[in-house]
């Protein structure tokens, strides 16, 4: 346990001081999700115009319809480049859990994004690999064939292994979980004696150790999940066209949130937006239910109960909203029709042919939220009016004319119904064009073109912050940064196990006393070539260097460097007793100094204070421990008595809170030292300076509080 002590409290200390800034963001973080699904969404049009175009025009009797046997029949040569197509698109389906896993990582990870990417691939393979691992204990299946009777559709093929039928949710758990480590840990350090495995090279670690947990939660708490799932989209399915209606009012209404793909995607993708079973195999999802019948050859017509969930946008997309957008037009005033013209067209023309309807709902989203409530109503009866007429086409990306042509009018209307769309989309552009065009004439509503002042302004750009992160502003990077001779002074910087390389454009501008400074163990300047040896610490400076460099205005002045550790730091003692070296703890792991150097104090009574100005940063749950933080960036545990973590707090009265700012001599515990003495190992007090460490000149003997006992050399 204690071995690993120092981690806990470096964890904890990340998960504290994040704690009220992911409060702040949960709204946000909803919305970072939704555009964190947006990459592997944008694969999807092209994955499925593949599938539709290849399944489509290699079914023999669409070819024999046609009369193209000659072109496109079994052995043609494009024959064989649409089976090559269909296949590709296939695949993409079937790894969309992987695909997530790693965008949704991509999307939610703050910095170095390519770490969190990796990160999740390998956490994803790491979790399965467990389920699989525990199927086979249990007996379930041996190597990849199922011997013991489960329910229809909960296992599949992940990668080559049998594991659990997660869908894109087992993605989008490791996607989140990881980012969420990442964010978290990706640049904490460890004892220098882990060092090598500090910052970014722990993220993998941790996901790897997590992900082995998460798996075995999974395989006993996800056969419930799906049960409830099953039911859940059971539900949806048999509450009709009033389920229908609820479901495309709600999507539409989240658009201006950016919450409405984490809305949609699990009816699209999980068993809540129905279960069908394709060619004997249960498809789960909407989206991959539509998918599944597009590659069988003998369907007759797609499920209206799976296509429920997007046919009806067509008439929206296609239709309506181009009819809203030539309503705000023709009730512009004359003089500002020429300036809006084109915005409108160029609007309405994205959402026909791509289905994206963000142009056009914002110009009247914010100005006239009375037509986003007609909108939203008349988007709940087109699904509902598509779901009547069993319109059956599906989609990819958006609801757009690309999507209808090749899944609704290349599949025929035998099997999608989309001569509907054609009909009601007329109806809608009119019921759009004519509602809105009265709504904005009869409460004078200031879309585009009828402002006071005869000015947009909806679309008018923000004005620019110049503001940066000033937790970027890390006294070491500076000294660095200036020990180089400037940010412009250095280029192709890379890092190995133990050193920092650079290329240099005037060596002459090197300072080897601020790199010194700044923690170098060496200099090794080679004409314009220069290596810094810091340890296995390299990796998460050059971390720190580049998220200086691509975040960091280069018109801050760097000569206002904070001059890192360049006079010496007095600690004052924290009890009264007798300062003895650390080396005479009975614990080893303090003893070897495997945390750090510092000083072993023997108190005569419980009344400890701070050795120094500097904040709380730390508090271990146990009250035996915690950490303060100098402005200069050191930091310095102290741990009260060995094995006392086994006490619970008892005995410890702790009178300080985590980030309190404290000045030396303020009291931190007034501790019960007749029953630490009787319940501990041992009573001694330890202070160890765990970061921003240098030469330590010690000052042994009985001490009173308050006297320097120990100075940092620099």
């Amino acid at each position: 346990m204690r071995k690993i002590v120092f981690l806990k409290y470096k964890i904890l200390y990340f998960f504290i001081n994040e704690r009220e800034e992911n409060e702040k963001e949960n709204f946000w973080g909803l919305q970072r999700i939704g555009r964190s699904f947006m990459l592997p969404i944008a694969v999807l049009p092209i994955a499925g115009m593949f599938l539709g175009i290849g399944s489509s025009l290699t079914n023999e009797a669409t070819i024999a319809s046609l009369g193209l046997e000659g072109i496109l029949g079994t052995g043609t040569t494009l024959n064989h480049i649409l089976i090559l197509l269909m296949s590709v698109g296939q695949t993409i389906f079937d790894n969309l859990p992987l695909i997530f896993a790693a965008s949704v990582a991509l999307g939610m990870a703050k910095k170095s994004k390519e770490v969190a990417v990796l990160s999740s691939i390998i956490a994803f393979f790491v979790m399965h690999s467990t389920i699989h691992s525990l199927l086979i204990f249990d007996g379930v299946i041996k190597g990849n064939e199922i011997v013991k009777k489960v329910v229809e559709g909960t296992l599949t093929n992940v990668c080559g292994q049998v594991s659990l039928q997660m869908g894109v949710f087992g993605g989008i758990i490791v996607g989140l979980g990881v980012s969420c480590l990442h964010n978290r840990f990706y640049q904490i350090q460890l004892p220098d004696f882990l060092s090598f495995f500090e910052g970014e090279r722990f993220i993998p670690i941790i996901s790897t150790i997590v992900y082995i947990l998460v798996g075995f939660l999974m395989f006993y708490i996800w056969p419930t999940f799906q049960d409830g799932i099953f039911k859940f989209g059971q539900w949806i399915a048999s509450s009709g066209y009033g389920g229908t209606f609820v479901y495309g009012i709600v999507k539409r209404a989240l658009v201006p949130f950016g919450l409405h793909h984490v809305f949609y995607m699990p009816f699209y993708q999980t068993a809540i937006g129905g279960t069908l079973e394709v060619n004997g195999v249960l498809i789960d999802g909407a989206q991959n239910i539509f998918f599944a019948q597009l590659a069988d050859p003998n369907l007759k017509h797609f499920s209206v109960e799976a296509t429920k969930y997007f046919s009806g946008e067509y008439m929206i997309m296609m239709f309506g909203l181009p009819g809203a957008a030539l309503a705000m037009y023709r009730s512009a005033k004359a003089e500002s029709k020429k300036v809006i013209r084109s915005l409108f067209l160029s609007a309405a023309l994205t959402s026909m042919l791509t289905g994206i309807t963000e142009p056009i709902e914002f110009a009247f989203i914010f100005v006239a939220p009375m037509l986003f409530v007609v909108d939203v109503f008349l988007a709940g009866t087109a699904f509902v009016l598509a779901h009547v007429l069993k319109v059956t086409i599906g989609f990819t990306f958006s609801c757009g004319l690309i999507d209808f042509l090749v899944f609704g009018v290349l599949q025929g209307n035998s099997k999608t119904h989309w001569v509907f769309i054609i009909v009601g989309g007329v109806m809608y552009f009119f019921l759009y064009y004519f509602s809105f065009r009265f709504l904005i004439k009869k409460f004078d509503l200031k879309t585009p073109g009828r402002e006071d002042d005869n000015k947009l302004t909806i679309f008018n750009k923000k004005k620019m912050d110049y503001s940066f992160d000033q937790s970027l502003l890390d006294p070491q990077v500076q000294m660095i940064i200036k020990g180089l001779g400037g940010r412009y002074n250095f280029s192709d910087l890379d890092c190995c196990i133990t050193r920092l390389r650079a290329s240099l454009q005037d060596p002459s501008l090197v300072s080897e006393g601020s790199l010194k400074q700044a923690g170098a163990a060496a200099v090794l300047l080679q004409g314009n070539a220069i290596q810094i040896i810091f340890g296995p610490k390299a990796s998460s400076l050059k971390t720190k260097i580049d998220d200086y460099l691509n975040n960091v205005p280069a018109s801050y002045n760097e000569e206002k460097t904070i001059d890192y550790h360049t006079t010496d730091v007095e600690i004052g003692n924290i009890v009264d007793g007798e300062v003895l070296p650390i080396e005479d703890c009975c614990d080893d792991i303090f003893a070897h100094k495997l945390l750090g150097d510092g000083l072993m104090i023997r108190p005569i009574h419980g009344l400890v204070v701070a050795p120094c100005d500097g904040t709380i940063s730390m508090i271990y749950p146990t009250k035996h421990a915690l950490g303060i933080e100098l402005e200069n960036g050191m930091e310095i545990l102290i741990h009260f008595g060995i094995n006392t973590v086994k006490l619970n707090g008892q005995g410890f009265e702790l009178l300080v809170k985590i980030n309190q700012k404290v000045k030396k001599g303020d009291l931190l515990w007034n501790a019960d030292l007749n029953y630490i003495k009787e319940n501990a190992i041992d009573d001694c007090l330890l202070m160890i300076i765990t970061k921003g460490q240098g030469p330590l000149e010690k000052n042994y003997g009985h001490k009173k509080s308050g006297e320097t006992i120990l100075k940092i050399k620099r």
